[in-house]
């Protein structure tokens, strides 16, 4: 599936102020890449204006949105983050398909750096979705086919290479290690997640050295983040919640498997101080930040012409034509005398529908509402407004008569 072209890379005087403030932060400095807001759906309770009181509060200049296997939020993002002064990062969290007999699974973060960084995003989303039975995923085929643009982060404890190392399998976590950093070369960053108070804090810590020796082995560069899925402390029990209606599982059992109160969205002093023996991994959040030259803006909708002379024309011949089809279709005596309040009715709305420019679009919307039609395809009877133009039901968009049933 290809998507519509992205909106162009736009440079507005806020975004300046935000590369100045990235390069005036205090060392050692920290940016979150790992934020997930409520479009993760069932998973984080982030609003986004509570990400964003968060970073105006906390002098954050950057943030990074990675929700799980979606760019649901990616243009409100954009555009309410960027005005406030904050540098807003698009990205996803994304899940990666195991190959037969392989335990290369797990998700990677995956951040747009440009314009190409974007459309590949939209490109392994719609591949996920489209293309998977269960959860959507991407295979490293198509994460190497659509790789152009990209930051990628290894993914933390939810990584395959961290997996890897967790099931004792060193060599495959290195083989996958030197994989992605050939994929995507100086773009590629080993990630860093400390959650000291989660169940399994005494492996995980033995997993992050086995982590970072690969990485000064292979000399790749370490970067601190943090899984942000709610906003303070005491919401941990808010978002425990929601992890338990997404998996159909009670709250009071004990057995199943829960995230910790370190996921909330903490302040750039305190992962500075968690991350302090690693100043080079919380550096680089800022060297990431700083490497991001596009965010995506909104722009007016833009319809395609439709394929005739005169669109005023054309609307006005389809129209009168389906109006005589339905009037002829009603049971004898039964519209056949109100026929002029019909014609005067439709006359008045198509003189209103053709000045205001709108033509072209009743054209197109009555073309792809006839096709589906034509095809067995479901189309609902009119909905809101449009169940009240007259015009719409003469050309087939909707089903109801708005005379007969007094519509405005």
């Amino acid at each position: 599936m290809s998507p519509s072209a992205a909106p162009t890379a736009v440079k507005p005087a806020a975004e300046n102020r935000q590369a100045d403030s990235l390069q005036d932060l205090s060392h050692p400095g920290f940016v979150h890449l790992r934020v997930q807001s409520s479009y993760s759906l069932l998973e984080s309770t982030l609003t986004l204006r509570s990400i964003i009181d968060a970073c105006k509060a906390q002098a954050m200049p950057a943030v990074a949105i990675c929700d799980r296997n979606n760019m649901f939020g990616a243009l409100e993002i954009s555009e309410k983050f960027a005005p406030r002064g904050i540098q807003p990062i698009i990205g996803v969290t994304l899940a990666l398909r195991a190959q037969a007999k392989d335990t290369a699974a797990g998700s990677l973060a995956l951040l747009a750096r440009n314009a190409s960084g974007y459309q590949s995003l939209l490109q392994l989303v719609s591949f996920a979705h489209l293309h998977s039975t269960g959860e959507p995923a991407v295979s490293w085929e198509q994460l190497a086919a659509h790789k152009d643009g990209l930051i990628c982060l290894s993914g933390g404890p939810e990584g395959p290479i961290d997996s890897c190392l967790t099931r004792a399998q060193p060599d495959r976590a290195a083989e996958l290690m030197q994989h992605l950093a050939g994929m995507f070369r100086e773009h590629f960053y080993v990630e860093l997640q400390r959650y000291p108070r989660a169940a399994d804090a005494a492996s995980a810590q033995k997993v992050e050295q086995d982590l970072a020796a690969l990485a000064y082995q292979h000399r790749l560069p370490l970067v601190a983040t943090n899984q942000a899925l709610f906003l303070r402390e005491e919401d941990f029990e808010a978002q425990d919640a929601l992890r338990c209606i997404a998996q159909g599982q009670l709250m009071r059992d004990e057995t199943r498997a829960k995230m910790s109160p370190d996921h909330g969205l903490k302040s750039p002093d305190e992962m500075c101080a968690l991350f302090a023996d690693v100043p080079e991994a919380l550096q680089n959040t800022i060297a990431i930040a700083r490497r991001v030259e596009f965010r995506p803006s909104a722009r007016p909708p833009q319809l395609p012409k439709y394929d005739a002379p005169d669109e005023a024309a054309a609307l006005r011949a389809e129209a009168e034509k389906g109006l005589a089809a339905r009037l002829a279709a009603a049971p004898a005596g039964d519209l056949a005398a109100a026929r002029t309040e019909y014609e005067e009715r439709l006359a008045y709305e198509l003189k209103t529908i053709i000045a205001m420019g709108y033509a072209g679009y009743f054209l197109i919307v009555a073309d792809f509402i006839g096709w589906a039609k034509k095809q067995n395809i479901a189309v609902g009877p009119g909905r809101g407004s449009g169940a009240g133009s007259l015009a719409a039901w003469a050309l087939g968009i909707t089903e109801l008569d708005p005379l007969r049933f007094g519509l405005l």
